[in-house]
């Protein structure tokens, strides 16, 4: 990952097609879009390369996931059980709809705890939400088995793990509704945007709608269109979709590319005994965007990221623990409730209970976790060179 590092030939095509119409709205203008209709195309291809029925895109992830809660009649005061260590998008989409974030701890696949959503659940639960966070996924079985003896709804956000999938199934398609972000640094992108999956048509509906300002999309004419719902303006454009309809083509690619180069590299972190890494509850669904691992204490990880950085070697490597986009120890702003607008009570005392929530046991985890992203780009030699330079530094970080 990222898919753009393998922008070429194929996006101008996409795009320039596009732009000999003129025409880059989604919906509407028929006559001059002469038969180009990208978004179409996408949608198509992604039922087709991830085996869901339904796909509706989105203007970006977040997009995607607020619809999502929509579509399955998720809102105000409706709690939704999230983990900890997400990008805050998660959160945000939560927010949006009037639901309320339940907070809780992950594991070692960094992703949900199934021990702590299930103490999670009261009478308020309407949603259990992984967040498949770098490429890997959560324990589904666990959480599907929760969500079912409690009758709650499984959303997964997918947004970090296109190409993934989990005994046989494409991640994003195994819930009542997955999303993928297809934003600049996603494993393919088309800038910016997104989509929600799903396999039930009701939904599906629901979110087209939802997308467009609530049009039914009947009609011939889209300003006959009537409005079921109230909705909202979350389309994609046709150039992004353009875009989208290149890289997709190239998934297969990329992730032969990612795991390649994610193999290669960790041969050399594997040689050092200290050195642990993620677990995956499917390893042969991980998408290889991402190499997560762990040093025994804080300490030892701190001196690691010293001696990366004294190297010149740092960048690449994700101290999620002090990133204030993706764990909960910086998400000052959720905390303390720092909204331009006012929200509801619930969701306000929600959030300020969050600054007294005990999240030892994700940062005894996340503390000790780097996640090293694997580039497209690598020569072999690169990769070599850079696993030889990351495992020197650890081993010296150690031996101090």
């Amino acid at each position: 990952m990222p898919g753009f590092e393998l922008f070429g030939e194929e996006e101008r095509k996409h795009i320039n097609d596009v732009m000999e119409t003129g025409i880059i709205m989604r919906y509407g203008f028929d006559g001059p879009r002469k038969g180009i209709f990208k978004s179409v195309e996408l949608e198509k291809k992604i039922t087709e390369t991830f085996g869901c029925s339904y796909a509706q895109l989105a203007s970006s992830g977040t997009a995607a996931l607020t619809t999502a809660m929509a579509a399955l009649n998720i809102g105000y005061g409706d709690e939704i059980i999230m983990p900890a260590f997400t990008f805050v998008a998660s959160f945000e989409a939560v927010l949006s709809v009037g639901a309320i974030p339940v907070l809780v701890d992950i594991d070692e696949t960094l992703t949900l705890n199934p021990v702590a959503v299930r103490a999670a659940i009261t009478p308020k639960t309407k949603c259990v939400m992984p967040v498949h966070m770098c490429g890997s996924m959560a324990d589904l079985d666990a959480l599907k088995a929760i969500c079912k003896e409690h009758n709650l709804i499984l959303i997964e956000d997918a947004c970090q793990a296109i190409g993934g999938t989990y005994k046989g199934k494409a991640l994003g398609t195994i819930g009542d509704a997955g999303t993928f972000s297809f934003d600049f640094v996603k494993t393919i992108t088309c800038g910016e945007g997104g989509v929600v999956m799903t396999n039930n048509k009701d939904v599906y509906i629901k979110c087209d709608g939802y997308t467009d300002h609530g049009h039914d999309h009947l009609g011939v004419d889209r300003g006959a269109d009537l409005h079921p719902f109230i909705g909202y303006n979350y389309r994609i454009s046709e150039l992004h979709a353009a875009l989208g309809l290149a890289q997709i083509g190239k998934l297969d690619k990329i992730l032969s590319i990612q795991k390649n180069n994610n193999l290669i590299l960790k041969s050399y972190l594997e040689q050092i005994p200290e050195v642990t890494f993620r677990s995956v509850p499917d390893a042969e669904g991980d998408s290889y965007s991402f190499i997560s691992w762990f040093l025994p204490t804080e300490a030892l990880m701190q001196a690691a990221i010293e001696e990366l950085k004294e190297q010149g070697i740092l960048a690449g490597n994700f101290y999620w623990f002090n990133n204030n986009w993706h764990y909960i120890k910086k998400w000052q702003h959720l905390k303390e409730v720092h909204t331009l607008n006012n929200i509801s009570n619930e969701q306000k005392a929600a959030l300020l209970k969050l600054q007294t929530q005990d999240f030892s046991a994700s940062d005894a985890i996340m503390s000790r976790c780097i996640s090293t992203a694997i580039s497209l780009a690598w020569t072999e030699d690169q990769i070599h060179d850079k696993g030889a330079k990351m495992a020197a530094a650890i081993k010296k970080a150690i031996s101090k």
